[in-house]
């Protein structure tokens, strides 16, 4: 156990020797700079184990912890060592060891998370808060990459996977936020029948021409292989660190594209089949199939990660298997069966744009033009005494999220669909949450967007301050009429935030929502990885609106996260 030394009176209570704990190591700390923390072990730079195993004045005893149960401690006259390991789960701090210059020291950490402090005013056309440090891709809560969509299948709530609104924009404004901050990708071009033509593998009954398609305005690769082929078109490849495949594929609903990678530690294939069918996600030993949906004789782009959809893939069987490293890893084939055409192929280091317009697309195909909503498709409890959410539901993030991603979709395309399908978002902020609606009021007096339309309401601030910067970024980019009620419904929502943003101070940190009010129950606590957020988006909103109550109150909750609390009566 790790062992930290307190100063404390033995004749006072033992409450205040659980209390002074804190401060006391604090202090300690600071003025005993040679004094290192070791698992079951005190040890100075100049002694050994052994010698503290004999050293005199240790003594063994039982610290009573606030009259409930008892712990191994040590005694040295009046410094008592208490084990970090409990201080760690009674106070919830965090410590660990580290190494500087040769010299072991223990690092006291009260948060886990971190502030990103933003590096200028924020711009609805730039980077999205910090989600250029955004994965959405490699959660575990999500199942795989959509082949028929591109976009992300989530298993947060139901295990066979769905489309998450909220997380599908997610996923398109981290891309969009590593286009602007990541160096220009390596691309390397495969197969475009002008340029880049490949001498490709053709089986006895194959075929292989290269024709002027007036559709793309260009040469194609024409393609077909005789329906009982087991070998196909292929092409060797020894393709190292580029894995993000993309592709226009115009084809015939029986084809299908493998791609095979090999470890090249273990030599151990693995083939990627990306089918003309419905399946979402199928493994069989190293085989595994992604469904790209019927294309009917129509043109697609596909992008696809390879290392990510081999994850998946992999991990859908055995979720104990370890992830394989892009750096051990190569292409070593790309293999057509059916019939139809192809151009534009290349492998490179990030699609990030490609990734962002699938995400823009499917939410301009998959909004509810009446109602402008995004659905979710899942029930949702968010807690007890709280009615459960049916499917269909919407919520004020999704919304938000949804509209900040199609007004960057229609700052950098300048397509209308876009800012069209942005300004249809906005209608659920007009209607109740309790009538299908994102809106609720509180203390019938203030205007709250929902990001869960519960009953009773729960006013989960960090959602609501997401959907506020979808309300921002959609007035800043749109023109004239366009803009008149973004504007109107941001700027009551900013007045509802000013005046309700310190009911979520706790004094020590905040809380992730109001159902303590609303429930009349204990405060539901946010964790540090949600307070850092809450200060993140006071910081974003501090940049946008001078109102000293942003700036104030993200310092005072920057304190809570370095071990300050608010004072005593």
């Amino acid at each position: 156990m790790l062992y930290m030394m307190m100063r404390i009176n033995l004749k006072t209570t033992l409450l205040i020797l659980i209390v002074a704990a804190v401060s006391s190591i604090l202090t300690t700390w600071n003025n005993c700079g040679s004094l290192f923390l070791k698992t079951g072990e005190w040890k100075t730079q100049l002694q050994h184990k052994e010698k503290i195993g004999n050293e005199p004045g240790y003594q063994e005893i039982d610290c009573y912890i606030n009259g409930g149960y008892s712990i191994g401690c040590r005694k040295e006259g009046d410094e008592v060592y208490i084990p970090f390991s409990f201080i760690h789960k009674y106070f919830e701090i965090y410590g660990k060891l580290a190494t500087y210059d040769g010299l072991e020291r223990f690092e006291w950490l009260h948060s886990y998370s971190k502030i990103m402090s933003p590096k200028g005013k924020y711009d609805p056309r730039g980077v999205f808060m910090t989600f250029e440090n955004y994965n959405v891709e490699v959660r575990e809560r999500v199942k795989c990459i959509s082949g028929s969509d591109g976009v992300p299948i989530s298993t947060q709530w139901e295990s066979q996977g769905y489309y998450y609104p909220t997380q599908i924009a997610q996923f398109g404004l981290s891309h969009y936020s590593k286009n602007l901050t990541e160096p220009d990708p390596h691309r390397k071009f495969i197969e475009d029948a002008d340029r880049y033509k490949q001498n490709w593998i053709i089986p006895q009954g194959s075929v292989v021409t290269r024709i002027f398609d007036k559709q793309c305005n260009s040469n194609v690769m024409k393609y077909a292989t005789p329906e009982t082929s087991v070998s196909g078109i292929s092409l060797r490849l020894d393709h190292v660190l580029d894995f993000l495949l993309k592709f226009d594929l115009n084809t015939k609903d029986n084809g299908s594209i493998t791609v095979a990678l090999q470890s090249r530690e273990k030599k151990e294939t693995y083939y990627l089949h990306y089918t003309t069918s419905n399946i979402v996600l199928r493994t069989y030993n190293n085989h595994i199939y992604y469904g790209i949906g019927q294309l009917h004789h129509q043109w697609r782009c596909l992008t696809r990660d390879l290392v990510i959809d081999l994850q998946k893939g992999l991990y859908l069987n055995d979720k104990s298997k370890k992830k394989l490293s892009r750096s051990k890893l190569k292409v070593v084939r790309i293999t057509l069966y059916g019939s139809g055409m192809i151009d534009n192929m290349t492998l490179s280091t990030s699609e990030h744009m490609e990734q962002f317009y699938d995400a823009a697309r499917w939410l301009v195909a998959n909004q509810n033009v009446t109602s402008g909503g995004w659905a979710n498709p899942v029930r949702r409890k968010l807690a007890a005494g709280m009615a459960i959410l049916e499917p269909g539901w919407y919520s004020s993030m999704g919304q938000g999220h949804a509209i900040s991603v199609l007004a960057r979709a229609y700052y950098h395309s300048g397509e209308e669909k876009y800012l069209q399908a942005a300004n249809r978002g906005l209608r659920p902020f007009r209607i109740s949450s309790n009538k299908g609606g994102v809106a609720a009021l509180f203390l019938n007096k203030y205007i709250w967007y929902e990001e869960y339309p519960t009953t009773p309401s729960s006013f989960i601030l960090n959602g609501f301050i997401y959907s506020l910067i979808g309300l921002y970024d959609l007035k800043s980019i749109a023109k004239g009429k366009d803009t008149e009620e973004a504007t109107k419904l941001f700027e009551q929502g900013m007045s509802s935030l000013k005046n309700m943003l310190t009911l979520y101070d706790t004094g020590s940190g905040t809380t992730y929502d109001l159902r303590h009010f609303t429930l009349r129950t204990a405060p539901n606590l946010a964790r540090w990885d949600y307070h850092s957020t809450h200060i993140n988006q006071l910081l974003l909103l501090s940049t946008i609106d001078n109102d000293s109550i942003f700036t104030n109150t993200a310092e005072r909750w920057i304190g809570y996260m370095n071990g300050k609390r608010a004072a005593h009566n």
